[in-house]
């Protein structure tokens, strides 16, 4: 299992939320932060979603 982080920012630069998760793979990765956006609204703010190599998974500015 490799480690994700999640985080979603206000327009004024203000972190919303910071979220680690596991997942086995970028793509199970994708769908789990994806999921977790829609179930605290948080899709239309800025967002990213990083692998552990640094990858940007998911990007909304």
């Amino acid at each position: 299992m490799r480690t994700y982080k999640l985080t979603a920012y206000e327009p004024t630069g203000a972190l919303i939320t910071e979220e680690t998760f596991t997942a086995e793979t970028d793509e199970a990765a994708k769908v789990q932060g994806q999921a977790l956006l829609e179930e605290k609204d948080l899709v239309e703010k800025t967002h990213r979603l990083a692998s552990p190599a640094g990858k940007l998974l998911l990007f909304h500015s």
